[in-house]
């Protein structure tokens, strides 16, 4: 079976000679396997193309992909925009009383098949528009059929929480209009940390109060179904956890199901999971459910068995021993104690040392100096006590990235670095942050994870001993993740140099640093920075406030998130032992 998919986007037929149809060897024998649409764009027939991929070489904006795909997945095909457009093969499986999540890339079709099962998109099976009894009997001999029964009679009561947070309510609405005016709301609220800003306008509050607005928006609903489309952005660890508990405790009477990239997350909410493979923008693809340790081993392994099917053509690897432990590095600079008032906040850090060819993750909750320790190392900001000159070159990625410039991405890393042409580039940073399919496009045009990769590549491209970047995970898909935790541990170890990261991510502190340094404090008040530590005592330190243990995968190496409560989670914490112990 093959398809053929086109970019709308990227497709500008007033810019090119529709060298995709001139070129193509069936047009030329009189065939119509690729024609002219009302709107000036290409359709290419999926019947009649033979796959020879002249058009996609040809095609000047790289729009058109033509890919191949075992034949038995015809059966399977649940949704398709149109034709040449992005198309979906199977769907989640709901279960009473379970937490269901769903694994995979951005682009893959996850949200798709969150709106199928929340009854806001009718199905095509591949087609056009398919009766509702047609539909039924697709899916007959599997819980899937009684489920679509009762979406098409509006018997099942949905609650949904969007990707887009800011899509929820008006910013002139106050937070109190979007909950119920209920007596369980008030606990609801105390328990995410919100209930101090029911009186506020949705414009007033943070990213991270609007995701915690959103969640207990979705679970104050009384509903059949809740769907959690991405919970964690803009959430520390702590909030983090409080959101997950929440979460499980609405999945003993109701089903949920989850998109979420957090692994450490995924990991304690969820009873199973659904693997989506496929190329992002063309096709998706969703397994049949898999055990929540199976189905995330199989993810980082790259390879799903029961599908003999290849998703990665590298294993993301875990090392078992913590990295700094096994080498001695020499010591790039040392910062004394400071401190640094603001009106209503106040920073103390203990001193400490930089080490070179290492990376040091930063982790603690939100608002307790995290940003302002990187901001007044980065000499961007002085402190009011001590005195910080590191006397280095330092590149910073900021927290908080502006996409408001009118300036392609080509033309602003050629501005930053004069190796962008060089093979080096392309193999150790182009190609890792997947900066290919965005080099023509228009920065103010990037969605929040394509501008995120790209900064990541700014701040790596320029000169420095030190690199500092403040959440480089947010936004980013699990892949994009696992690739540039990579890329930035191997940045840091041939060149040299220094890498500091701040991040909420417990996966990739765990798999990129060599050692901690941990925040604590009452958020907006005080904080106070420890360490740096080496890796094993850093983490035990940290997982001891945030109250959860770690264990090691036998088979994958990596960290796993003990089940709160559990036998193993009892042992560790009377133990003490809260991150993992070695194998």
């Amino acid at each position: 079976m093959r398809i053929a998919i086109i970019d709308k986007d990227r497709c500008q037929p007033r810019k090119c000679t529709h060298e995709c149809q001139r070129f193509c060897p069936r047009v030329r024998t009189g065939d119509e396997t690729v024609t002219i649409g009302d709107d000036g764009k290409p359709v290419i027939s999926e019947e009649l193309c033979v796959g020879c991929g002249i058009c996609i070489k040809k095609c000047p904006f790289g729009s058109i992909s033509i890919i191949r795909l075992q034949e038995e997945l015809r059966e399977r095909e649940t949704h398709r925009y149109g034709a040449n457009g992005f198309a979906l093969y199977g769907l989640p499986m709901p279960q009473e009383g379970s937490v269901i999540g769903i694994l995979g890339q951005n682009g893959i079709g996850k949200t798709t098949a969150i709106q199928i099962l929340a009854g806001n998109l009718k199905p095509n099976l591949g087609g056009e528009d398919i009766p509702w009894d047609d539909l039924i009997s697709h899916y007959k001999g599997s819980v899937l059929q009684e489920y679509m029964r009762k979406i098409s009679r509006n018997e099942i009561l949905v609650s949904q929480k969007p990707q887009r947070i800011d899509l929820i309510a008006n910013k002139d609405d106050y937070v109190r209009e979007l909950l119920p005016d209920e007596r369980e709301i008030n606990n609801l609220t105390a328990r995410l940390d919100i209930d101090h800003i029911l009186n506020r306008r949705i414009g007033d509050v943070s990213g991270g109060e609007l995701q915690r607005i959103a969640i207990a928006r979705c679970i104050s609903k009384d509903a059949d179904f809740y769907f959690f489309d991405e919970i964690t952005p803009y959430l520390d660890i702590y909030q983090r956890i409080k959101a997950a508990n929440l979460i499980r405790e609405v999945s003993k009477e109701c089903t949920v199901v989850i998109v979420e990239h957090d692994l450490a997350i995924l990991d304690l909410l969820a009873d199973a999971v659904h693997i989506v493979y496929g190329t992002p923008g063309a096709y998706g693809v969703i397994t049949h459910p898999k055990g929540v340790r199976v189905g995330i081993n199989e993810y980082l392994r790259g390879f799903l068995p029961d599908e003999n099917v290849r998703i990665r053509t590298e294993e993301v690897k875990f090392e078992v021993h913590a990295p700094r432990a096994q080498k001695e590095a020499f010591i790039l600079a040392k910062f004394d104690g400071f401190r640094k008032k603001y009106l209503e906040f106040t920073l103390d850090v203990e001193g400490g040392d930089i080490r070179r060819g290492e990376v040091m993750g930063i982790v603690g909750p939100n608002a307790t100096g995290k940003t302002t320790f990187s901001k007044i190392l980065a000499g961007l900001i002085k402190p009011d006590v001590g005195n910080v000159d590191l006397d280095l070159k330092i590149s910073y990625k900021p927290q908080y990235l502006k996409g408001d410039q009118k300036i392609r991405v080509d033309q602003f890393l050629r501005s930053i670095t004069d190796r962008f042409d060089s093979s080096y580039y392309k193999t150790e940073i182009s190609r890792p942050l997947q900066l290919e399919r965005l080099l023509d496009q228009n920065i103010g045009n990037l969605s929040g994870g394509e501008l995120q990769r790209v900064a990541i590549a700014a701040c790596l491209s320029r000169s420095a001993d030190l690199y500092i970047l403040d959440e480089p995970s947010a936004h980013l898909d699990i892949e994009q993740r696992a690739l540039s935790t990579s890329m930035i541990r191997r940045f840091a170890e041939n060149n040299d140099v220094s890498v500091l990261v701040v991040d909420h991510d417990i996966y990739m502190i765990d798999l990129i640093s060599d050692g901690l340094m941990v925040f604590e404090g009452e958020p907006g008040v005080h904080g106070h920075a420890l360490g740096p530590f080496e890796m094993r005592e850093g983490m035990n330190c940290f997982l001891k406030k945030v109250d959860i243990t770690f264990r090691r995968d036998e088979e994958s190496k990596r960290p796993r998130v003990n089940k709160i409560g559990s036998k193993l989670d009892r042992e560790q914490k009377a133990k003490g032992e809260y991150y993992y112990q070695e194998l």
